[in-house]
């Protein structure tokens, strides 16, 4: 597998790992010394835009690895109609985001993986949106391999998570035209009848993508602080158990 690519930040650069047969583009962060638990970072319908490139950065500088498929191949966009088809096509590909997914999680087993503690699983994921959904499916597909689930904006109706073995940590924006109080009221019911540890927060005031700082309509400091604070005290629990 090939790891060219040009330094994007001081932790961060593009790679290519290998799935579906063929070649996926990604961004990884790594900390210092290459080694630590592994996340897999998962973006929203806009593509592998700059957010989701620091969510990595911040995650390695926190001591995890970090790596980001671009499940879109390299286009990006600012246009919500461009990005709604974008995603809409995509959601048509399982075969191909759920190969991108696990050639991500293949690449990072094979470069420095290390499992929990208690034997659970070597996976987080991060997840925004559009990836929040992918990455709860994930969960259930492959519940030997994901331990913790870390989900901004995000809800995939119909799911059946008694397969799935992680805990949740589910972030979600009060006035969100994408996601309804009520469809993340019963994912979380959900997860609770399926035996799962789970927390839910809604930060008040907020919007949907309210954790990007490049969409200044609907960008929150504060709630993207203390949703940040709350996803590294969750991930550290899950994946530095002693």
């Amino acid at each position: 597998m090939d790891t060219h690519g040009q330094e994007d930040s001081m932790t961060g650069r593009m790679i290519e790992f290998d799935a579906n047969g063929a070649t996926a583009p990604g961004y990884l962060a790594t900390p210092d010394g290459a080694t630590g638990p592994v996340v897999v970072v998962l973006h929203t319908w806009w593509g592998l835009t700059e957010p989701f490139r620091q969510v990595c950065d911040r995650l390695a500088e926190a001591g995890y690895i970090a790596l980001a498929p671009d499940l879109y191949h390299g286009k990006t966009t600012d246009s919500v109609e461009e990005a709604q088809a974008l995603g809409s096509a995509l959601d048509q590909h399982d075969d191909q985001w759920r190969g991108d997914i696990r050639g991500a999680m293949r690449y990072l087993r094979e470069h420095g993986a290390t499992s929990t503690a208690d034997g659970r699983g070597a996976f987080g994921f991060v997840a925004f949106s559009l990836g929040g959904a992918y990455a709860l499916d994930s969960s259930v597909e492959l519940p030997d391999e994901i331990a913790a689930v870390v989900t901004f904006y995000a809800t995939y109706p119909g799911l059946d998570y008694r397969r799935a073995k992680a805990a949740y940590l589910c972030h979600f924006a009060e006035d969100d035209p994408y996601e309804s109080a009520e469809a993340a009221a019963e994912m979380e019911r959900d997860l609770h009848a399926a035996g799962k540890r789970v927390a839910v927060y809604t930060y008040p005031g907020t919007k949907h993508w309210f954790f990007e700082a490049n969409r200044p309509e609907t960008y929150d400091a504060a709630a993207t602080a203390l949703a940040w604070e709350r996803t590294l005290a969750f991930l550290n629990a899950e994946l530095r158990r002693s």
